[in-house]
């Protein structure tokens, strides 16, 4: 009996590993998982996608190892030593013309004058300090760890700007430092900051007026936006620098930088508008109608209901905005303003650095990546913390 009773018991176990739901999962095909299962999905996944792949890393060939032999393995990155009975260097793009790579001496000569402009070396201390406050105050910002967000906040708005001016310009104690004497990538910061704080809320302000229901808000917004829209930012700058003092009462004068940090932020608002705009169109209209219901005024439902919502919705567009407006300083060369790339011009253009334009060039695309690719990927960051049932990677 207890033989027959073990027999029936191995049966009945076999019989349950032999039913599809309690069968023992197999291993995935080594062909469809890990890095084969990758290529073949994304690189390989069709004759047209394979020839594709092959064409682009052929590419990839003829491009990379070239410039990695240019601006690595044949550069020149330090000034040689002296040699024996020589008392001073020659010019120093002679001590590269020996070599077929890069003449990165070149950026290491003046990356003093590509950050911090004209300031002189005794007064560059102030233009560092500014650069670290404003390191910590949005690392102080943006990162979740750090608490007590609205001092910071107040600090960073309000007293920072003030206390950056005086560092920076001079003033109650310190050597003044006129405006045409900035530039670098200082100016280049400048410029791009205070265009992308301004011009965010100046932006909601007009979308908020073009939706308004009051004609003569909505027209003058749309007028304003259409108009900014309508032409480059070289004619905003133009006018602003060229045309704007024919407008003053006699004796009024606006400072050369104050006039383009004027015309960057209304071109930047304008732009910024519209995507506020799209955000607010895409919320569907019962969160308008439950606001209303609940009683809010019209500032209290956008201050609490929707403008949280739609800059949420906004938030790809609004970083594209910042990122083309720090790309877009550049063009203050033109009202004579030595922002980072021009500058990066014009010492190329010394005697002594003659043929050095590429070095320069790579190097401020360089450094424009660094910041671009940084405020792209905290977007994406945001995106994802922001996005309701999205979780947190």
């Amino acid at each position: 009996m207890a033989d027959i009773s073990a027999d029936t018991t191995a049966n009945n176990n076999l019989n349950a590993q032999m039913e599809p739901g309690l069968r023992p999962s197999l291993p995935p095909p080594t062909l469809e998982t890990g890095a084969v299962g990758w290529l073949r999905h994304n690189l390989f996944s069709s004759w047209v996608n394979a020839i594709l792949t092959v064409l682009a890393l052929y590419i990839l060939y003829l491009i990379i190892p070239p410039f990695l032999a240019w601006a690595v393995f044949d550069a020149t990155w330090t000034v040689p030593p002296l040699a024996a009975g020589v008392e001073d260097h020659p010019p120093q793009f002679a001590d590269c013309r020996a070599n077929a790579g890069a003449c990165w001496i070149f950026v290491e000569a003046r990356l003093p004058q590509f950050v911090y402009g004209f300031y002189t070396a005794e007064q560059r201390w102030r233009v560092d300090i500014v650069f670290l406050i404003l390191a910590v105050s949005i690392f102080g910002l943006l990162s979740e760890r750090i608490k007590r967000k609205k001092e910071l906040a107040i600090f960073f708005f309000a007293i920072f700007p003030i206390l950056a001016f005086w560092l920076l310009y001079g003033g109650l104690g310190l050597e003044v430092v006129e405006t045409r004497l900035w530039g670098g990538f200082m100016l280049t910061l400048i410029l791009s900051g205070i265009g992308i704080v301004f011009s965010l809320p100046l932006g909601v302000l007009l979308a908020l007026g073009r939706r308004s229901d009051l004609p003569v808000v909505h027209m003058l917004c749309v007028v304003m936006i259409e108009f900014v829209r309508g032409v480059p930012l070289i004619t905003i700058l133009f006018m602003a620098n060229v045309m704007l003092p024919f407008f003053l009462p006699p004796g009024v004068e606006f400072n050369v930088l104050l006039r383009v940090l004027l015309g960057v932020t209304i071109f930047a608002a304008a732009y910024m508008a519209e995507v506020v705009r799209g955000g607010l169109q895409a919320l569907p209209k019962g969160q308008y109608e439950g606001a209303m219901a609940m009683g809010l005024g019209y500032w209290q439902m956008m201050r609490l209901i929707i403008l949280p919502q739609a800059l949420r919705i906004a938030i790809p567009g609004i970083v594209n905005n910042f990122i083309s407006l720090t790309q877009d300083t550049t063009l203050v060369a033109i009202v004579g303003l030595y922002d980072f790339l021009n500058i990066v011009r014009a010492g190329s253009r010394d005697t002594n650095w003659l043929g050095t334009e590429i070095e320069g060039y790579v190097f401020c695309a360089l450094v424009y990546w660094i910041f671009c690719f940084a405020m792209s990927r905290y977007s994406m960051h945001l995106e994802r913390k922001l996005h309701t049932g999205h979780k947190k990677r």
